[in-house]
């Protein structure tokens, strides 16, 4: 499942980001962010009519507010352990 489907408030873990679908810019601030493989994730907030805006979503500590088209190169898997 990609991050910009799961469901809000459900724990997922990242399984794998298509690093290509970013520009180098765009993938060197989101590794700085603390997003990587095997990070918990969880979104917090869908903002937009229609889900077309950014996403917020909880990653460690910190909350995050992600482009939906940054969010389709992340997939999740839904940890079966909920936090």
């Amino acid at each position: 499942m990609r991050l910009d489907q799961l469901p809000l408030r459900q724990t997922a873990q990242i399984a794998e980001i298509d690093w290509n679908m970013l520009a180098p810019n765009e993938a060197r601030r989101l590794r700085e962010l603390g997003f990587g493989e095997g990070v918990a994730v969880e979104v917090r907030h869908h903002s937009g009519l229609f889900r077309t805006g950014p996403i917020a979503c909880k990653v460690g500590r910190m909350t995050v507010a992600l482009r939906r088209s940054h969010a389709a190169a992340i997939l999740v898997t839904i940890s079966a352990i909920a936090s």
